[in-house]
């Protein structure tokens, strides 16, 4: 791999104005890879790149914007006076929020540098440190990585902040999230010996008790921060301060420590590009404890080199900033806002029910959201226009607005579906929704129906991208045009990276298979994590003996684009009794592009017997439709759903659409014969899926394997002979 380069040679202010300049046209050719002349080997494709980055990888904007620090600095100077961070304060009826009230860069940039400051000057000065604490005097003489803060709340501007100040500071920092259990918080705060966690005042209590049942484990354990404000002339609070100082735990509040930054400034230690940013730990898919990817601000850089390459935006944009800032997804994109001067808003609560009230104030630029949101959202949209029974006058407008541009939109790459009238009538919706600025609309984390991709760009008369990309690769590397005429792909790698496919015979994929390369995707870039931390044994199975990353998922390559399709898991297979392998996330992707009616599936099948069986997750608002459609029947009861479709001869129905709507996709082998129908059976609660959206599947078999046994007692129902 040759050495990567900036993006573009020229000075921070005219980069600035430069990015926003860029014509769709160049957009559109960064949706082509091309294999590398002479780079196949035996078992493995050829090397793809990007067709713009052929000779070099470009890893950032500009030469001298190689950190994250150098990113926001260069942003300050230029937006100093703009709008930054955005939030919105209950009213005093306290039943609703009100307006956005903003914070600008240069209010931010100082209490970035406060709290940097107060927060360092509290771990030196305090009482309870011993001789482990000894990182902390260390960071100041010789920076390094062993000093590491961590982060526990939901979205608001107090994260971003003291996400900036480890920047600032060169501390390296990690975050909690509330699915990962008390046990695995645990986990992570010993093992990165972190001596502070700033966060929301509802986690004070929890942290406390934490310690106390782990005193020796988490005796490094000394400050913690609280984002809300703290009155010791509040009982409630009073009593948490005296929890605290009983575990030695120095408790503050953010305002607290900005003053103590204030009186007791210290100067930036500015990081380098290969100084640690993060320590991102996955939740993971096999329910082993996380493992905590190593992050570097060159990691970041490039991670946002990317998405300035993929999106044209205007001048000082606004973002929301709605998926947790615990993953990095949702980081990449913050980061990637802050470098351009935008307007970022924060969710009035960490509850996703605000989603669209917030939509509807902020009217943001851009919306990163995942699959989940999006299928709910395409739901609720059918609801009140292509299935509103109650009012046919809008039923039959907006039926015959989505049939029109979802033609016109599918008639190749970059059609836009432009229509004199019905433009008009899907912007109405558009500016109900708070959609009418809408730039970028990416999804991600988890695969998405292409039907979801064509119904809401052709409503809301806007482009749709999916991206892919991982922890490891510090997000996304690549990202598929807005308009695709026929969605389903993720794009082409991007400007900042590398792939070829290595081939898995057991599985009947091949690099030279006719289509396009088809194996496990295989990843070199600047933006690819260096490590596990303090995980050697990981970090070796993670890369080949070429410094390629192995991602563990299968892709096929687009023969003629070099665009990558995510299709399977290389992990995620067995053998049914008859021999067949089977991979279970093809499978259940396809069922879930083909059937609009589906919102989850878990399949399973058992080396004793010859089929499928699968846990199914409906629709809740479709699946009205369907049964109305089907039976003539009106149920909405989500209890009586669910109740209707499992009985025998009405799952029986289902199924059968089910297979007949998959029937070119799938073979014989590959059909499910029986199901469990339910509305949401998968949640994160249940510990089955990630946060992420995807299956834990050892842990799903677990949680529904009496559901799955009673499915095989049952038998196929496509087949009644087959019985155990």
């Amino acid at each position: 791999m040759s050495s990567a380069t900036a993006l573009l040679q020229d000075s921070p202010a005219y980069l600035d104005s430069l990015l926003r300049k860029t014509s769709e046209s160049v957009y559109d050719e960064l949706d082509r890879a091309v294999p590398l002349p002479n780079t196949e080997t035996p078992g493995h494709s050829p090397i793809y790149r990007n067709i713009l980055s052929q000779d070099q990888l470009l890893d950032k904007p500009h030469t001298s914007l190689d950190t994250l620090y150098a990113l926001f600095e260069n942003a300050v100077k230029i937006h100093r006076h703009s709008p930054a961070f955005g939030k919105r304060s209950l009213l005093e009826d306290g039943t609703s929020f009100g307006p956005y009230e903003w914070e600008s860069y240069d209010t931010i940039h100082k209490r970035r540098l406060n709290f940097g400051s107060g927060l360092l000057f509290a771990l030196t000065h305090n009482q309870y440190r011993n001789a482990q604490h000894s990182i902390i005097d260390d960071h100041l003489r010789n920076p390094s990585s062993e000093l590491i803060v961590t982060l526990f709340s939901h979205n608001r501007p107090e994260w971003v902040i003291a996400d900036l100040a480890t920047v600032a500071y060169s501390v390296t920092n990690t975050a909690l999230y509330d699915t990962l259990g008390p046990s695995t918080s645990k986990y992570i705060l010993q093992l990165t010996k972190s001596p502070v966690v700033v966060c929301s005042k509802e986690k004070l209590a929890k942290l406390i008790e934490l310690k106390r049942e782990h005193l020796q484990d988490l005796s490094q354990l000394i400050c913690l921060v609280s984002m809300d404000p703290l009155n010791q002339n509040d009982s409630g609070d009073l009593t948490l301060i005296n929890a605290a100082r009983e575990m030695d735990i120095a408790l503050y509040d953010f305002e607290q420590v900005e003053k103590l930054g204030e009186i007791n400034p210290v100067a930036p230690i500015v990081p380098k590009p290969e100084t640690i940013y993060t320590i991102s730990f996955t939740s993971g898919t096999t329910g082993s404890v996380p493992k905590g990817v190593i992050l570097s601000n060159a990691n970041a850089v490039s991670a946002v080199t990317f998405i300035l390459s993929k999106i044209s935006l205007p001048y000082e944009p606004t973002v929301y900033c709605f998926l947790p800032l615990a993953h990095i997804y949702e980081r990449a994109t913050v980061l990637f806002g802050l470098s351009l001067g935008a307007q970022i808003g924060f969710p009035q609560s960490g509850s996703p029910a605000s989603l669209m009230d917030d939509i509807k104030h902020l009217r943001p630029h851009i919306l990163s959201l995942v699959p989940r949101v999006f299928t709910k959202l395409e739901a609720a949209l059918k609801q009140i226009t292509i299935y509103n029974d109650g009012n046919p006058v809008l039923k039959n407008l907006f039926g015959r607005a989505y049939a029109v541009k979802r033609d016109l939109q599918s008639q190749g790459d970059n059609c836009a579906g432009h229509h004199w009238f019905y433009d008009r009538i899907c912007g109405l919706l558009r500016k109900k929704l708070g959609f009418d600025r809408v730039v970028s609309v990416t999804t991600g984390s988890a695969p998405i129906s292409p039907n979801t991709i064509v119904f809401l760009r052709a409503i809301l008369n806007m482009g749709f991208g999916q991206g892919y990309g991982l922890t490891e690769t510090f997000a996304g590397i690549c990202s598929s045009l807005k308009y695709e005429g026929e969605p389903g792909s993720c794009g082409a790698i991007a400007i900042n990276a590398e792939i070829r496919i290595r081939e898995l015979p057991n599985m009947n994929y091949f690099a030279n298979d006719p289509e396009g390369p088809k194996g496990e995707l295989l990843i070199r870039s600047p933006s690819v994590f260096s490590g596990y931390y303090k995980n050697e044994e990981e970090t070796a199975k993670a890369f080949d003996e070429d410094g390629w990353f192995k991602t563990g998922d299968v892709a096929k390559v687009d023969k003629d684009t070099g665009r990558i399709y995510i299709i399977d898991r290389v992990k995620n297979f067995f053998k049914l009794a008859q021999g067949e392998y089977i991979t279970p996330e093809k499978i259940e992707n396809t069922y879930l592009a083909r059937f609009p009616y589906l919102n989850q599936m878990y399949i399973h099948g058992d080396s004793y017997q010859t089929y499928l069986v699968a846990i199914v997750g409906v629709d809740p608002v479709s699946i009205v439709s369907w049964i109305q459609k089907t039976y003539k029947k009106s149920i909405s009861d989500p209890k009586e759903i669910v109740a209707f479709l499992n009985e025998l001869d009405h799952k029986k129905k289902f199924l059968q659409e089910m297979n007949s709507v998959t029937s070119k996709d799938l073979a014989g082998f590959e059909k499910v014969h029986n199901v469990e129908l339910d509305i949401e059976p998968l949640t994160v609660e249940k510990n089955v899926i990630t946060p992420t959206l995807k299956i834990k599947r050892p842990l799903a078999f677990k949680y529904f394997e009496s559901n799955l046994k009673s499915l095989y007692e049952e038998g196929s129902i496509l087949r009644p002979d087959q019985k155990l």
